[in-house]
Formats: C-alpha cells, structure tokens, sequence
C-alpha cells in the first residue's frame, strides 16, 4: 500500500511572492502578452564582456572539474585584494570563501555560527529569504520594523532594545537594503558591530549591493568588526545572477567549520563561474555605465511617482528598488499587484513579500530593467491607476 508523503514542518515556509509573480508574467508572455517586469532584482544587462570571454577562454583551453571546497585560490586573493582597493581594509585571502551565490552563504554563516533554535534580528520590510531560511533551518526571526524615523535602516537602539525583551544570538542586515534600497549609516553601522561584540551577538552584513550607491557610498561592516560576518555576491552590482556565485568573510576561528560544511552542501561553488569572475574586477568601466542606466532610471522613478499619487516612499539610497506607499489605492497590495499584472501587463511586487504585518498597503518596483521598459512601465502604471481610480469613484471596484 502506498502512503502519501508529507511535507516536513520546516518546508512549511511562506512563497516568495517576487518570484511567483514572475512565474505569473513569464505564463503570460508565453501566451503572447508583453510584460514589462518591474518585479525581479535582476540586471537588465548581460554579464561584462570580459567575464563572458574569460569564461569562454577557460571553456576552450581547460577542464571544469571540482574546485577546492573554499574556492579557488586566485578568486579569494582576488576578493581580499577588492577590500583594500574599495574600502582601504586588510582581509586575509584565508577568510574567504566562494560560495553559490550568497544563498550559499547564508546557508554556511547560518549553521556555522547559529545552532536551532538561536533568535537572529532582522528587518521588516526586508528580504523574504532571510525569513524563509532562518525558519527552514530551526532559527527564529525576530522582526524589527523600520520605517521613516530611521530612514528605514536598523539602529543599535533597536537591536540593543530586542535584546532586552529576549537574548538575540545573531542579527542580519542589509545595506543598500531590500526592498527598501535605504543604507545603514557609517556611524550607525559601527554603533551596531560595537553592540554585537559588546553583547555577543553574531553580526551578519549582507552587502550584495555595495557598487549599487547614488549620492553616498556604501561602508563595509569589516572596518569595524572583525567579528562580523560578511556577505557579497556577483550577481547585482557585476550583473551575474545565473553564474551563482559569491562569497563570504569570516572570522577566521569558522574557518573550518565552514569549510567542512562546504565539503558536505556543495562540494565547492561552480568552477566555471570562480574562473570568469576573476574578469569582473576589471570591467569597472562597463559596470559604471551600468549604474549610471540604474541611476537614471532612478531619477525617472523619483520625477514621475509623485506625480501619479504615489508620493510617499523610503528613500532609494542604494540597490535598484523603489519601495512605495500605495495605501491611499488599496489595503490589499497583492491583488492589486495580481490586476496591475493581468490588466496593464505591468510585473511589480506586493509588499507583503517583504513586511507580513504592514505590507498590505506597500509595493516594490525595481528599476534594474532597459531604461526603454521603465519608462513604458511608468506610462502604463498612470493609465492604469487613472483607471483605477476612475472605476473606485463610480464604485466598480
């Protein structure tokens, strides 16, 4: 006889709706209907050039065999180096690991350094995953929310607060952050590596964006704590998401737990990408033009929301995110997300996919995309809430 499986209570975690609702634009594409995709943190641009060569060099003339379980030697000295250049701090090339993509990271930093049951302080709104993750592996998330007293960036009176009302062991921020692109500033951000010493908390910084900035750059968390555990990726700033490839600095006493667990989750990260991403160091100038299109499709968002009614939202300091108060349209962001879709063939995100408790009247628009798509997408998001409100007036919605 035959016994139906059940799913285990850890996979019992909440959809990441981001990707469901590309799901939903891609089966309406395949229907015929063109989609401009506002939804998806995705580079609307191709891997640089000189990584896309390298990676065709290394196909030509080498095998793509295991590489070492850290990652390959030349790419961890290679992301050392980046430190000093960008930030002027030392890393030992021995803190580094590649990882696939920062997933794999999170995944690493969290059993390395956190046992089930260990309460790890994010934000909300933030990135669902980290939720999704923590919960998946026995963690529990402790939500701090955010919002404009604090320019929508966690302080180290927050956490030192969510400490008191229960023993944090760890907390995970993001700067620029998602959904939200608001930054931690440099002295908040040593304020917050300051307490989790002082508390013993594990400090995990998540800076896949850092190269994402517009008005002020990005600080790191390693030039206060080398305690901190941080995060990085090539898929946002040097636009290569489907390479599956980043990389993470730890304290050198997780060295060889981590290394252990990389032996055992993923054996190493993809060595094809690890030999391209060498490359990506010297694409600055290609990468540059490419936050200067991201910038300038900021500008565009920032000029024309006002003036649809959409007027009130977090401060876009970094990343490519604008993340909007729709509240004086809707109490119900995903089925107003699910008719911008199905009605003006406009993909955005529902703010209950980065806030559970406030989400309802918020929405993400991410500005990665063409330039050419941004500017039909904001054309069409007008008609359609002129639409929109037009129908609410006479009582048909």
């Amino acid at each position: 006889m035959n016994f139906p499986l059940h799913p285990s209570q850890r996979s019992k975690i909440a959809p990441f709706m981001a990707m469901d609702v590309l799901r939903d634009a891609k089966a309406l594409e395949r229907a015929g209907r063109r989609i401009i995709h506002l939804e998806l943190g995705e580079p609307g641009v191709a891997a640089p050039q000189r990584v896309r060569e390298a990676a065709i060099e290394s196909l030509r003339h080498g095998s793509i065999g295991y590489g070492e379980a850290l990652g390959d030697a030349p790419l961890r000295s290679r992301i050392a180096r980046h430190y000093h250049e960008r930030y002027g701090v030392d890393v030992s090339p021995d803190r580094v690991i590649a990882t696939t993509g920062s997933s794999g990271a999170f995944l690493l930093a969290f059993i390395a350094a956190c046992d089930p049951g260990a309460r790890i302080a994010v934000t909300a709104p933030g990135y669902p995953a980290y939720a999704n993750i923590l919960s998946a592996l026995g963690l529990e998330p402790v939500l701090l929310d955010v919002g404009r007293d604090t320019r929508f960036a966690p302080t180290a009176a927050m956490l030192e607060a969510a400490h008191r009302d229960g023993t944090l062991h760890g907390a995970l921020f993001m700067s620029p952050a998602n959904p939200t692109g608001a930054m931690i500033a440099s002295d908040e951000l040593a304020r917050i590596c300051a307490f989790c010493e002082e508390a013993d908390i594990v400090f995990i910084s998540d800076e896949i964006y850092h190269g994402l900035e517009y008005e002020t750059r990005a600080e790191t968390a390693l030039r206060f704590s080398q305690r901190a555990l941080v995060i990085n990726s090539f898929s946002k700033y040097y636009a290569m998401t489907g390479w599956r490839l980043g990389w993470l600095v730890a304290p050198s006493e997780l060295m060889r737990p981590i290394e252990r667990l990389q032996q055992s989750l993923a054996i190493c990260a993809p060595t094809l990408s690890q030999r391209a991403a060498l490359a990506a160091f010297d694409a600055g100038d290609e990468l540059e033009e490419n936050r200067a299109a991201y910038a300038r499709n900021r500008a565009l968002l920032l000029d024309r929301l006002p003036k649809l009614g959409l007027d009130n939202f977090a401060p876009p300091d970094g990343a490519f995110y604008v993340y909007v108060d729709v509240s004086r349209f809707t109490n119900d962001s995903i089925g107003f997300c699910r008719r911008l879709l199905h009605e003006a063939g406009v993909a955005t995100t529902p703010g209950l996919d980065f806030d559970p408790r406030r989400g309802a009247t918020t929405l993400r628009l991410s500005y990665a995309g063409p330039e050419a798509d941004v500017r039909e997408g904001v054309a069409r998001l007008e008609a359609w809430l002129a639409a929109w409100s037009a129908s609410r007036s006479h009582g048909i919605m």
